[in-house]
């Protein structure tokens, strides 16, 4: 693999990537921007991965069969690359397909997956013209990992931080295994918390992040999944093969839902759902100087999850989550058994291990056969690749569930 390292402060993680991939016994090439040298040497590089850095244009290959030009040999050899880490401005040039150094120039030349690394502050990040940036070449098929809300280089902390190393270790890990179960399957996420509105500005909701769903949609999508994330969290999906579908109330992720359930052949619902909501939400503004008290009636919002098992496909296997502050696993149970799922994922939100709101999670898998896995607190990406493994296995018993091709 070809490791292409831009001009950011995060250059400095590259170093520990290459010793982590090399010690996976990957045979490692780097490229560098002429703004990285700044940041990180040529010879630390060199040293690390066993091999020349190439810095130029026109830099000969070494030991690769090619026509002795940097950008088309590395272009040629690799089977995946990693830009690490990927700046606002690399970004921007990647979007525009310019080509005038050795990294660009590889990036344009290649066809094989691209897997990208942002670093960089967080209104950089969330500036529309970087958004933009990265919705092209989503659309072309480049993938994403990260950025996470971290400690940045102005010191702030903010959406923005590179990925940790073994993070983009395990996401090209993904995009390099063998197809597995999920290839041509269409898997539907919801993520979030649902809003249900009091008035124009306030609303009920909880304390979901959507982190859980989004790297469900995301380990899905890298293991060949077609995927739809309906989602109630401003979190976006950085890897390809994921649409989104932005809702706000439970009515509006049930109908979104079931609009796509018939093609669909995995349902994870990691959305977390309001369970109530106002009967009659404000039309205008309401005003605490207008009434000292004020109550409302609240009424049940729609049971998506029950809706979903009721007219699903046959062969369609849905997975369903369960938030619990108290006897997570008897709890969880009587859920699984109430609504009917294949599976049922059950969450402890109380506590120093709480699920809810952070990037890490614990829990405990029960499948409709009686089996019950513990899944140890770990990152939301690692939780969510074991729920994938499951999943998985529930597809594989599943006949007809497969696109054709």
């Amino acid at each position: 693999m070809v490791i292409h390292v831009c001009g950011g402060i995060a250059a400095v993680k590259v170093p520990g990537l290459i010793t982590d991939l090399r010690r996976e016994g990957a045979d490692v090439r780097v490229a560098l921007t002429g703004a990285a040298a700044s940041f990180v040497s040529s010879l630390s590089l060199q040293a690390l991965s066993g091999h020349q850095v190439y810095s130029r244009l026109l830099d000969p290959g070494e030991n690769l069969d090619g026509p002795g030009m940097a950008h088309l040999d590395l272009a040629a050899w690799a089977d995946i690359h990693l830009v690490v880490p990927a700046t606002a401005s690399s970004l921007a040039r990647m979007a525009a397909g310019l080509a005038d150094d050795v990294v660009s120039s590889t990036l344009l030349a290649t066809s094989a997956p691209v897997l990208v690394a942002p670093a960089m502050e967080t209104n950089m990040w969330c500036h529309p013209a970087t958004r933009s940036n990265c919705q092209t070449l989503l659309g072309r098929g480049v993938h994403f990992v990260g950025p996470v809300v971290g400690r940045l280089a102005s010191g702030k902390l903010g959406e923005g931080r590179m990925a940790e190393p073994s993070q983009v270790l395990a996401v090209a890990a993904e995009l390099l295994r063998p197809s597995g179960e999920l290839t041509g399957r269409r898997v539907l996420v919801t993520s979030g918390g649902t809003r249900e509105p009091i008035d124009p500005v306030r609303f009920i909701g909880n304390r979901s992040s959507g982190w859980m769903g989004l790297a469900l949609a995301e380990g899905a999508a890298s293991r060949g999944a077609t995927v739809t994330l309906v989602t109630a969290s401003a979190l976006v999906p950085r890897l390809a093969n994921i649409q989104v579908v932005p809702v706000e109330t439970a009515q509006e992720m049930l109908d979104e839902v079931l609009t796509r359930l018939p093609a669909t052949q995995l349902v994870l619902m990691a959305a977390a759902v309001a369970d109530y909501r106002s009967s009659a939400p404000a039309t205008a503004k309401l005003h605490r100087g207008d009434s000292p008290r004020l109550a409302l009636e609240l009424v049940p919002t729609p049971d998506i999850l029950g809706e979903i098992v009721a007219r699903k496909p046959q062969s369609c296997r849905v997975v369903g989550f369960a938030a619990e502050t108290e006897d997570v696993r008897a709890r969880g149970r009587a859920k699984l058994a109430r609504k009917g799922c294949d599976m049922l994922v059950a969450n402890p939100v109380s506590g120093a291990h709480s699920a809810m709101g952070g990037q890490q999670a614990e829990a405990v898998a029960l499948l409709a056969d009686g089996r019950e896995i513990e899944i140890p607190w770990a990152s939301k990406q690692e939780v969510a690749a074991r729920i994938l493994d499951l999943a998985e296995e529930l597809l594989g018993s599943s006949p007809g569930s497969r696109d054709p091709a």
